[in-house]
């Protein structure tokens, strides 16, 4: 006998006497257990999704936010001049905190990615940056656009609109992703447990039959195949869950390498999430086993 079929036997011999007048079947009784493990175990990492694409739109969000960047290009008997100039107009701007000129070091470590870390910057036309941090109401960006194009030709304003909406969106859809799996992974769990009920209904028809002639009615009947399968699909839930758990605990820290997939996981309190699945696979299992183990007895009649 094995491990899964010792466990089943177990739990069918817990409860209250009802639950004795269904004969143990194995088949439907690993199904329900394997179904409600491996769905658990998915849904897991469905809500490590989901919850780590809401971290990342709030950080993206918090990042952005409240910072700009002003280029400038121009001759290099000039650049030192419209810097000046646009220093100037920024710190004349309503709602500008701070304007800084980035250093060489700077610039050389953001175009580092994609042409090394040796890049000499003195023989190439990059263009100077100036990092803006603004207050939480903002500046008019539009105005000081207009501003810069007619004091400072060279200079252009770049508010980060066009990389943070879309990069927002972006995370907020993975969001959605991940709730809409657990949705589905929900769905699947049901037609699985109502499909195993169904079998072992109708597995058991000759005792269903006995007990009808004794008196036992439908709704009694029903209910002791709820109480059995809800137990099994919350244990096998319990199970997937702590699997999944350990799982997302192995996978690379945001410190480890800084990039969204080894930022996948919890954090704090979300480790507490997980364990709402169990609660939900035995609610799913209560009402799938009860919808088909009426729908099934109606049709044994």
């Amino acid at each position: 006998m094995s491990v899964l079929t010792r466990l089943t036997d177990m739990l069918d011999g817990l409860g209250d006497g009802g639950d004795r007048i269904v004969p143990p079947t194995g088949f439907t009784a690993r199904l329900t257990l394997f179904t409600s493990a491996a769905m658990a175990f998915l849904a897991v990492f469905a809500l490590a999704l989901s919850l780590s694409a809401g971290r990342l739109a709030d950080r993206w969000e918090d990042a952005l936010a409240r910072t700009a960047t002003v280029r400038i290009s121009a001759a290099p008997e000039q650049i030192e001049a419209q810097v000046a100039r646009t220093l100037e107009v920024l710190a004349q701007t309503t709602g500008v905190v701070s304007a800084r000129r980035q250093t060489d070091e700077e610039r050389r470590a953001l175009l580092a990615p994609w042409f090394g870390p040796d890049l000499p910057l003195e023989t190439l036309p990059v263009p100077e940056l100036i990092e803006v941090v603004e207050t939480a109401e903002g500046f008019d960006a539009e105005g000081l656009r207009l501003r810069l194009a007619a004091e400072v030709p060279g200079a252009v304003l770049d508010d980060h609109t066009r990389w943070r909406r879309p990069l927002v969106q972006a995370a907020d859809r993975l969001r959605l992703l991940g709730l809409f799996s657990i949705a589905l992974i929900g769905a699947t769990t049901a037609a699985m447990i109502a499909l195993a009920a169904q079998a072992s209904l109708s597995a058991n028809r000759r005792v269903i039959e006995v007990l009808r002639l004794i008196g036992a009615r439908d709704v009694f009947i029903a209910r002791a195949f709820v109480r059995r399968f809800t137990r099994r699909a919350m244990i096998g839930a319990a199970g997937g869950v702590l699997l999944g758990m350990g799982a997302v605990a192995l996978l690379p820290g945001m410190d480890d390498a800084g990039g969204f997939l080894t930022g996948l996981g919890f954090r704090g309190a979300g480790w507490l999430w997980p364990l709402v699945l169990p609660p939900l696979a035995g609610l799913v299992a209560f009402a799938a086993t009860r919808f088909a183990a009426l729908r099934t007895l109606k049709d044994l009649s």
